[in-house]
């Protein structure tokens, strides 16, 4: 929320209007995110501790895995 990079100033809501056009909050993202947690905390929650699988390919591009979120605008 304090972020001075506009990607994620947008993203949070705190500049622009990316959720209005869409019938949306500007905070949508992140009541969401406060809601549910991000990926990580999801998977963990119910596939990691649960069934005790690994993360493996379902991290990160920049961690070895194949997911990648192309920029919002």
């Amino acid at each position: 929320m304090n972020s001075k990079k506009p990607e994620i100033m947008r993203l949070v809501g705190t500049e622009g209007n990316f959720g209005e056009p869409a019938g949306l909050s500007r905070d949508w993202v992140v009541r969401i995110v406060r809601s549910v947690g991000n990926y990580a905390e999801m998977f963990q929650r119910h596939v990691g501790s649960k069934l005790g699988i690994p993360r493996g390919l379902n991290q990160l591009w920049t961690n070895g895995g194949i997911l990648y979120a192309p920029p919002i605008r």
